[in-house]
């Protein structure tokens, strides 16, 4: 088993929008993406144990697609949210208040296809993005 793969990102903003933009599908299309050639044109979610979501991450020029799912096995409202991707893979993120805003934590478990410096750097885009579309929408 990999060892888990962490980024991390302040946001200057409240936890309670950082939560808000995080969660509600009207803002993941604009975010949950890892370059600006790929696009994320649909989001549903069901934040809740047991509750499950789905994000459709796609290439701007339609050549590649796929949904990014899993299922809530936990929801601690403003601090933690953990699920299980589709593919068995856990994923853990605490949102942290600080003087400077909200610190967004993100532990996942690597897949074994790409290298661990890629899967950390394409997680890493996704969360920069968040914050972002997050500050310049203060």
């Amino acid at each position: 088993m990999k060892k888990p793969i962490t980024v991390r990102t302040n946001v200057n903003t409240s936890t309670a929008k950082a939560w808000e933009y995080w969660n509600k599908p009207e803002h993941i299309i604009h975010w949950a993406f890892a370059s600006d050639d790929w696009e994320a044109p649909e989001a549903e979610n069901d934040l809740r144990i047991g509750g499950a979501f789905k994000t459709v991450m796609s290439a701007k020029d339609k050549s590649n697609s796929f949904d990014f799912s899993g299922t809530y096995s936990n929801v601690k409202e403003y601090e933690l949210i953990e699920y299980d991707m589709s593919d068995g893979r856990h994923v853990k993120i605490e949102f942290q208040e600080t003087p400077s805003g909200t610190e967004i934590i993100q532990t996942f478990d690597p897949e074994n296809e790409n290298s661990e410096e890629l899967q950390r750097s394409g997680w890493q885009a996704i969360i920069d993005n968040f914050k972002k579309y997050v500050e310049s929408n203060n």
